[in-house]
This record gives C-alpha cells, sequence and structure tokens, in this order.
C-alpha cells in the first residue's frame, strides 16, 4: 500500500482532480483485476483502447484513474490524473508502487532478434556458479534465485515486470537478467526500469506483423539502449551489420563483441563437433558443450557481460566451460540407430540459416540433412517463403508443417511457405500439416548418420490452434517416435 502521490512521481501527470494523499493497495491496466482502493490506468493498446473500460473500474472499486482524456460524466469521489502517455505512465507508476525495485538490482537487459533466451539464461547459469542469488525474465520461464515459474510473454506487462523485480529484491537477489523484446520497448513496457546494462545480439527480419517495417522495428530496439543512462554498459554484437548505428545514439558507455579482434571482447572457434567446441575467448582457450558460431557469439556476450559487471576474466573463463545449453536451443538426441534429432526454437530466416549452417560446418558430407519446419499464424507472413526457401537451400529433404497455426488455415500457411521454394528443390520437399505425423515421417526418412532438424518451436509444450492451446513437445515426439524404432 503506497499513498497516491508517491506513487505519481515523474508519471508525466498534465492535470489531477482530487486529492493525491490516498492508500492505493494496488495498480493495474485491467479493469478486470481492479479490487477496493485500486488505481486504474487507461492504456491505449493495439486492440483495444482501456479508456473504454474506465466505468468498469470505477464499479469495481478504483479509487483514482490515470487516463489521456478525461471522461464526459465523472465522478467527484475519485481522483483523476490526466497524463500525456498513460502506457509510460503505468510502467513508472508500477515502478514507484514497488519502490523501484531495479535501481537495488544490478539489471542487465538483452535484446535482438535471436540469442536473447540463450544469453540471459547463460548469464543466470554463470551468476549462480559463480555464488550470487540472481533472478531470471526470460521467455521461457522467471525464476527468482532457483524458484522457477512459468512465463507468458517474452517481457512481462509493467506491473507484473515491477512485481518480479521486487520479489527477487526481498529474496536476496544481488543481479537480475531479462530479455527486452521490441514490444516490450514500444510499448513503454519497461518505463520507470533502470538498467545497469544492455546488451544487443542482432537484429533480422521478424515481428513486422507489428512494427510493419524494418526501420520500425529497428527504431524500437534502439529506443532501449538511447534511454540507458551514462553510467551503464551498452554492449553490441560486432558481427551483426546493425550493431554499430544501433550503438550510435546512446549514452551509456559503449563495447563490443565478435569474431573481429577489432572488438573489446573477441572469440575464435579452434574445434568443433556435435558434442561441443574449444573456443579462443580474449586469447584464453575453453572448453563448452554448446555448440555453433552463434553459440560462440552468444557466450561471449555472456562472458563480456560479466566482466563489464566486475567479474575476474580467468574465473568467469573457468565457469563458463560448465554452462549447459538451453532448454529447446539446439537440444541433440541419438537413436539407437545412430540418427541424430536436433530441436531448436529457430523460428526467424537467420535463426534458422544459423542452425542449418552450424549443423552443415559439423557433419562429414555423406549424412542427409532432414528439417521439418512450419511458421506461426496471425504473425508476419513475409518470412514465410523466406524460411522455406533457407530450408530447401541447406536441406537434402524439407518437411513443411504446422508450427502454432492460431486463427489462421495451416494449410494456407504451409501454402505460403511453399511458395518461396525454388523450382530444383520441389522433389526433395514434402508438405505434411499433422506435426506429429511430420516428425514421425522425417524419423522414418533418416537413416544411421542422418541429421533431422526439428524447427520453430524449441522449448514450447502446445500447439496452439484456434485459440486452444494443445499439449506437443517436439523433444518428446521425437524420443517416443525412436524408441518406437528402437523396439
Amino acid at each position: 500500500m503506497r499513498l497516491l502521490k508517491d506513487i505519481l512521481y515523474k508519471a508525466g501527470a498534465v492535470e489531477v482532480h482530487g486529492s493525491t494523499n490516498l492508500a492505493i493497495t494496488s495498480i493495474t491496466a485491467d479493469s478486470r483485476k481492479v479490487t477496493r482502493d485500486s488505481l486504474f490506468v487507461a492504456v491505449k493498446g493495439y486492440t483495444t483502447d482501456g479508456h473504454a473500460f474506465i466505468d468498469s473500474a470505477v464499479e469495481k472499486g478504483a479509487i483514482a484513474i490515470i487516463c489521456e482524456t478525461l471522461p464526459e460524466t465523472r465522478s467527484e469521489k475519485i481522483t483523476w490524473v490526466v497524463v500525456g502517455d498513460s502506457a509510460k505512465a503505468l510502467g513508472v507508476t508500477a515502478a514507484n508502487f514497488y519502490d523501484n525495485p531495479s535501481a537495488r538490482l544490478k539489471l542487465i537487459g538483452v535484446t535482438g532478434t535471436n540469442g536473447k533466451t540463450t544469453i540471459t539464461t547463460l548469464l543466470h547459469q554463470l551468476y549462480s556458479n559463480l555464488g550470487y542469488k540472481s533472478g531470471l525474465i526470460s521467455t521461457v520461464r522467471n525464476i527468482i534465485g532457483q524458484e522457477i515459474s512459468p512465463s507468458t510473454h517474452t517481457t512481462p506487462d509493467p506491473v507484473m515486470l515491477q512485481k518480479l523485480l521486487d520479489e527477487m529484491v526481498k529474496a536476496g537477489c544481488s543481479h537480475a537478467f531479462m530479455e527486452v523484446s521490441s514490444h516490450a520497448i514500444d510499448q513503454q513496457r519497461i518505463a520507470g526500469t533502470e538498467f545497469t546494462g544492455g546488451v544487443f545480439t542482432n537484429i533480422t527480419r521478424d515481428h513486422l506483423d507489428y512494427h510493419i517495417t524494418f526501420e520500425n522495428y529497428f527504431e524500437a530496439k534502439q529506443k532501449f539502449f538511447n534511454h540507458l543512462k551514462e553510467d551503464a554498459f551498452a554492449l553490441f554484437n560486432a558481427d551483426d551489420p546493425h550493431g554499430r548505428e544501433m550503438a550510435e545514439n546512446t549514452r551509456a558507455r559503449k563495447k563490443f563483441y565478435g569474431k573481429s579482434q577489432a572488438a573489446d571482447f573477441s572469440f575464435k572457434i579452434l574445434e568443433k563437433d556435435f558434442e561441443g567446441m574449444m573456443l579462443r575467448i580474449d586469447d584464453k582457450e575453453v572448453y563448452t558443450p554448446l555448440i555453433g558460431t552463434f553459440n560462440a557469439s552468444n557466450l561471449t556476450a555472456v562472458y563480456s557481460t560479466a566482466v563489464l559487471l566486475g567479474q575476474d576474466k580467468v574465473r568467469v573463463l573457468t565457469f563458463l566451460s560448465k554452462l549447459r545449453s538451453v532448454e529447446g536451443r539446439f537440444e541433440h538426441i541419438k537413436s539407437p540407430e545412430g540418427i541424430t534429432a536436433i530441436v531448436d526454437y529457430a523460428h526467424t530466416p537467420d535463426a534458422l540459416k544459423n542452425v542449418l549452417e552450424t549443423i552443415k560446418e559439423i557433419r562429414t558430407g555423406n549424412e542427409q540433412v532432414i528439417t521439418v519446419v512450419g511458421c506461426g499464424g496471425d504473425r508476419d507472413a513475409g518470412k514465410r517463403p523466406e524460411m522455406a526457401s533457407i530450408a530447401a537451400e541447406l536441406s537434402n529433404r524439407v518437411i513443411l508443417t504446422s508450427d502454432n497455426p492460431r486463427s489462421e488455415d495451416p494449410e494456407s500457411i504451409i501454402a505460403q511457405m511453399a511458395a518461396g521454394i525454388d523450382g530444383v528443390h520441389y522433389k526433395k520437399t514434402l508438405s505434411i500439416t499433422d506435426r506429429r505425423e511430420a516428425i514421425r515421417t522425417a524419423c522414418a526418412l533418416a537413416a544411421s548418420g542422418d541429421i533431422i532438424l526439428i524447427a520453430g518451436k524449441g522449448h514450447e509444450k502446445y500447439q496452439e490452434i484456434n485459440g486452444v492451446k494443445y499439449p506437443f513437445d517436439d523433444l518428446q515426439e521425437v524420443k517416443q517416435t525412436f524408441n518406437l524404432q528402437g523396439s
């Protein structure tokens, strides 16, 4: 419980009607969650406008309303606060309500198209191994110390975000690592949050169903770094063609990581196979069970972040070798017949290309690569033909299948994917709408030594069809099929 006048600090109030000396029990932008003595923030969202639910919030017990436009008729028993940007005000007031927990943590935000989950999760693993209690906010799960809870969004809504950070502080966490999505930046979900540092992984086509243009997508990511304070650090991937441009306007201390020797933190792959890699990071050799150039880059970002946070370089490298792969990111198993299956979350053209090129670099050349891939419904349709084209170019066989079709017809999605496949690759391409059947077919087509890539869903334990989430786990489907084959 906090006084409204304290919650409104830096929220951008331009008009206040009523008393601010009120005790607020909760804050929300969802009228369904309003309880007695709540503060309701009317946010103009992507699909709905919170101003339409002000009356409902008042009926349920809200005693204060933040809005951009005052309703024509309003109760004098309610305190009304007019702001220029209610989405930003929600983030700021939520941070104030929980006493600005991010200021009491070393909070690192990681943003980019690919690699966010891997880097944040490995940082949490690293700091746990180093003896620190830390928090994780990611696409896969949220963790406070060792207490795990499921995640519903890459970056939570502002109130949930501040609540999680507050719980981390109360649990004694010194550090927190969180994924920062472009949606969260654009929707001001991180307003009022202070970051000790930020990491940029890369940027390629994604989420254009929301951002419309790549330029808008880029600008959303860049806003995160533009708002970092001067005493923060900003770490950029020097190998990404947009890395230097992303860094242009930040006031934070700029550092770069990558393959280039000109980077502040550089890496080189010395040896690699399906069991792991030997890397040279900052002229020191380190072995890792992780696989692929993209993971070498991710590990270097983890190492760089730890060093920028003040950790000893040699100690970090020692613990770096103990880090294990993240669920649904290049997870691989072998059948009794010697078939390798890889499950990966790759759901963008760049991510799919990275995984397939990693397989190409490691394979001996005699194995078949069979790729099972789909694209999500109600998302950027422009990447569908691109992903199918990449799969066909870099695989011996391709099975186009359903991902999370959501409200779309899965066969229409597959048809859009198929349109991107060059005529010379038609013969090696199958379309099987049922994902379970597609996985089983890939396993049936494979012989000893062959490699199956199942891309797109990774860690997800469901398949969303027409608003219903049905249990589905790519890795478990492969394991069941391998057991049947081995029986």
